[in-house]
C-alpha cells in the first residue's frame, strides 16, 4: 500500500500514544493529577511488593496504599546518593512480560559517581513517543536533515531520524562524536548543511558564538535543539544572532528520560505529566509556587523494572505560571541548575552564577571560558584565546566578572588550549570545588 498508509504495529502504537497526548495536554490540572495518581498506584504496588529497597522505605504506606495526593506527599524522598547506595535492592524481581526486555542505562556521572538504572522496552518506547511529541509540537519538517553532536565516538549516518519517527518518512540524520574542537565542528556543520542541529546546550552556544566571530552562517538551518545541560540565559540570543533561527531546549535525565519539553509557543517548559510526576519543593518539603525555585523530585510512572519514586535528582527549577498556550501540563519557567554548581560567597550567600558571553566578548576575543571556584574568596578563570590577555583586558574582565558574580572575588587567569569536557561529554562553564 502506498496511500493511505497502513502502519505496522510499532508505528500504530506510536500514533495511538500521540492521539492520547493530543487530548491529555489540554486537560485541566485536576484531571491530569487524577490519572497520574491512578498510574502511580500501579507502579507503587509493583515497587513495594517486588523491590527490597521500597519494601523497607515505604513499609508504613504499603498496607494502606496511595489513595490521595496527601498520601503521596507522605512518602519519603530518596536522594541520588541513597539510590546509588541501594544498588540492586532497587530492582524488581518480577517485571511484567508485556513490558518487554529489561535494559541497563548508566548516567554520565558528572559528580564522579554514575548511576546505573534499569528500564524496559515500554519505558524506552515512552521516551521515543515524547521525542515525537517534541517534533510535532515544533512542527519540524521531518523530511529535513538532522545533525546531532553527541557524546559518542566516530560518525554514524542513517537514512532516517530513528525510532521516534518510525511512523513517518523522514530525511537523513548524522550523529558525530564530541572529539572535534569547536572550529572543526563548525566547518563540519557547514559541509553537512543541516536543517536541524541537536547538541549539548553549551556546545551550541560555543558554535553560535564562533560563527559570529568568523562570519560563518548555516543557511539551511531551521532550528537549533539543546539538551543535557542548563541553558544559559543568553544562548537563545546568540543563536538568533549567528544563524537567524530559534532554539528549542529539552529537560531530561538519563534515569527517567524526557522530563519537560519547551512549549512551542514560548520559552517555558511543560512537564511531561503522562510519563513523570515532577515536584519542585522548598527547603521544608513544601511545593513551590510560581516564581519560587526549589529542588526537583521525580517519580517514574511506567518503569516496573527499577522504579524511581520521589527521587531527588539534584536539580533545581523555577515554577512557572500557567502557560499562555492553554495546555494544562505543569510549567517550569526555567531549569536553574544543579546544587553542586552553586557559587559560594564569604558572606554566606549561595547562588547559581550567570556571566553572559557578551560581558566578556566585549573585552577580549575569548573563544571559551570556564570559572572554577576553589576557595571562598577565589575564582580561577580558564579561557581559550589565540593570545594572552593584556593587562588592561585582565582588569576589565575581572571587574566584569565580579559584577556578574555580585562579589569582589580575587581572580586569576589561565590561558589554555582547550577546556576538557566532563563525564558524558558535558561541559560546565562554572565548577565549584567548595563543599556544601
Amino acid at each position: 500500500m502506498v496511500w493511505p498508509a497502513f502502519p505496522d504495529d510499532v508505528a500504530s502504537r506510536m500514533l495511538a500514544l500521540q492521539y492520547q497526548f493530543e487530548q491529555s495536554q489540554w486537560w485541566p490540572v485536576e484531571q491530569l493529577q487524577t490519572v497520574q495518581l491512578q498510574q502511580f498506584a500501579q507502579v507503587f504496588r509493583q515497587a513495594v511488593t517486588r523491590s527490597p529497597y521500597y519494601r523497607r522505605l515505604f513499609a508504613a504506606q504499603a498496607a494502606i496504599g496511595i489513595a490521595s495526593w496527601a498520601d503521596y506527599r507522605e512518602l519519603p524522598v530518596s536522594t541520588r546518593r541513597e539510590v546509588q547506595h541501594a544498588g540492586t535492592d532497587l530492582h524488581c524481581d518480577n517485571v511484567p512480560a508485556a513490558h518487554g526486555a529489561v535494559g541497563r542505562t548508566e548516567s554520565s556521572g558528572s559528580t564522579g559517581s554514575p548511576l546505573v538504572t534499569l528500564g524496559t522496552a515500554w519505558t524506552q518506547f515512552m521516551w521515543h513517543a515524547l521525542l515525537l511529541r517534541d517534533h510535532l509540537w515544533h512542527r519540524r519538517n521531518l523530511r529535513g536533515k538532522l545533525v546531532a553532536i553527541r557524546s559518542t565516538k566516530g560518525e554514524t549516518r542513517m537514512a532516517n531520524w530513528g525510532p521516534a519517527t518510525a511512523a513517518f518518512v523522514t530525511g537523513a540524520s548524522v550523529v558525530r562524536g564530541l572529539s572535534m574542537d569547536i572550529d572543526e565542528q563548525l566547518h563540519w556543520l557547514v559541509r553537512e548543511n543541516p536543517d536541524y542541529l541537536l547538541a549539548h546546550a553549551v556546545n551550541v552556544h560555543a558554535l553560535a558564538a564562533r560563527s559570529i566571530e568568523l562570519g560563518i552562517t548555516l543557511p539551511g538551518l531551521k532550528q537549533a535543539r539543546t539538551y543535557g545541560e542548563m541553558l544559559r540565559p543568553d544562548t537563545r540570543e546568540v543563536v538568533r544572532a549567528a544563524w537567524e533561527v530559534g532554539l528549542a531546549d529539552t529537560y531530561s535525565c538519563e534515569e527517567l528520560g524526557h522530563l519537560a519539553l519547551q512549549c512551542p509557543e514560548c520559552d517555558a517548559y511543560h512537564v511531561q505529566a503522562e510519563s513523570v510526576i515532577l515536584e519542585v519543593l522548598d527547603n521544608d518539603g513544601r511545593p513551590c509556587v510560581p516564581g519560587e525555585t526549589g529542588r526537583v523530585v521525580l517519580s517514574s510512572l511506567h518503569n516496573f523494572a527499577m522504579p524511581l519514586l520521589r527521587y531527588e535528582n539534584g536539580d533545581y527549577a523555577e515554577v512557572g505560571e500557567p502557560c499562555c498556550c492553554g495546555r494544562g501540563l505543569p510549567v517550569l519557567r526555567r531549569i536553574v541548575g544543579r546544587q553542586r554548581n552553586m557559587l559560594s560567597r564569604p558572606d554566606g550567600v549561595r547562588h547559581w552564577p550567570s556571566f553572559p558571553s557578551q560581558r566578556w566578548l566585549d573585552i577580549a576575543p575569548i573563544v571559551q571560558i570556564q570559572l572554577v571556584q576553589d576557595a571562598l574568596n577565589h575564582v580561577a578563570v580558564k579561557f581559550v584565546m589565540p593570545r594572552d590577555l593584556s593587562a588592561d583586558e585582565s582588569l576589565r574582565l575581572t571587574a566584569a566578572l565580579q559584577e556578574c558574580l555580585h562579589y569582589p572575588f580575587r581572580m586569576t587567569f589561565e590561558r589554555v588550549d582547550a577546556i576538557p569536557r566532563g563525564a558524558g561529554g558535558k561541559y560546565e562553564d562554572f565548577v565549584s570545588k567548595i563543599s556544601g
